[in-house]
């Protein structure tokens, strides 16, 4: 089959090798580089770099709403546009062109995260599974019709960076079981419940800054949701101390002591854990951050630093 891909960020990786291993890649397009770093310096994606690497035909058009660029994809005579976090809207004039239509992979269980950020979202709602989901794409926002969906369990261990590798290794495997069935006619679309829509949109960097009055557990999600970006924050007199993995402590102290002590609260050091009073519950942080200086466990922090007593945030 020949096929054109159109994704941008280092979770659409998986899937563009595979395709290469199994298919012709006759084209990819990835968004145009974007300044990075303190230089600012125009960096390419990480689809670019691949497609440079793999000597694939590559277009980075600032939008597929121009003729240009829907001229650029037709010269390619795909019979399908893989799109996986694209990052650019996909036109009714641009679906319409290969002949087997625009296939997504999008990493939640369609309807539930339709937008930006559905891996982050999933665990910050404390969802107890995810998955990925193949389908068609239309107009709509992840509205299209359903191909194939394979789920996975989301764990607490998760991270939001650990969850989206896992997902994109099984986006890949079941993508190519999806045009599998395209080709021999086994795959039947069927559309997506109209209950169950909710929607995820992009984090905002002020979603990072940790409110205490939370019970731990809901904190614990965020860190994990947050991590590699934009990272969790708090406040540790005053300046910016950034969390990169902390988890709630079961049943740890009485709900009297709890009344007593205010949330951010820094309890003690046990271990190699900073423990902090939530809302409700408390919260053992092990790696930490301050600004200019590398991430380093909460136990080489409390050498430097006293901690017992402060107050985060």
């Amino acid at each position: 089959m020949r096929v054109a891909f159109a994704g941008t960020p280092e979770f659409a990786l998986p899937a563009l090798t595979a395709l290469a291993a199994r298919h012709e890649i006759v084209g990819v397009l990835t968004q145009p580089d974007r300044p990075s770093g303190r230089g600012r310096r125009l960096a390419a994606s990480p689809v670019k770099d691949a497609a440079l690497a793999g000597q694939f035909p590559l277009a980075q058009p600032a939008t597929l709403r121009s003729e240009a660029a829907r001229e650029q994809l037709a010269s390619w005579h795909a019979d399908v546009l893989i799109v996986i976090a694209y990052g650019l809207i996909v036109p009714p004039e641009v679906l319409s062109l290969p002949p087997l239509g625009c296939i997504n992979v999008h990493a939640s269980l369609l309807p539930r995260w339709r937008g930006a950020a559905p891996v982050e979202r999933a665990i910050l709602a404390g969802d107890s599974s995810t998955g990925v989901t193949i389908m068609q794409l239309d107009a709509g926002l992840d509205t299209g019709p359903i191909l194939l969906q394979r789920r996975i369990e989301i764990s607490r261990s998760h991270t939001g960076g650990s969850l989206r590798a896992e997902l994109a290794a099984l986006g890949a495997e079941a993508l190519l079981e999806a045009l599998t069935g395209v080709i021999n006619g086994a795959s039947i679309p069927r559309a997506q419940p109209e209950e169950g829509v909710t929607y995820a949109p992009r984090i905002d960097k002020a979603e990072a800054r940790i409110d205490w009055t939370q019970e731990a557990l809901a904190i614990e999600r965020r860190v994990r949701a947050f991590n590699p970006v934009p990272i969790a924050e708090t406040l540790l007199a005053g300046e910016q101390l950034r969390i990169f993995s902390a988890s709630a402590l079961d049943g740890h102290g009485s709900e009297h002591e709890a009344k007593s002590i205010d949330p951010g609260t820094i309890i003690g050091i046990q271990g190699d854990s900073m423990v902090i009073q939530c809302g409700k519950g408390k919260l053992a942080v092990t790696e930490v951050q301050r600004p200019g200086r590398r991430p380093v466990a909460v136990r080489e922090l409390s050498h430097s630093l006293p901690l017992e007593g402060r107050r985060l945030g």
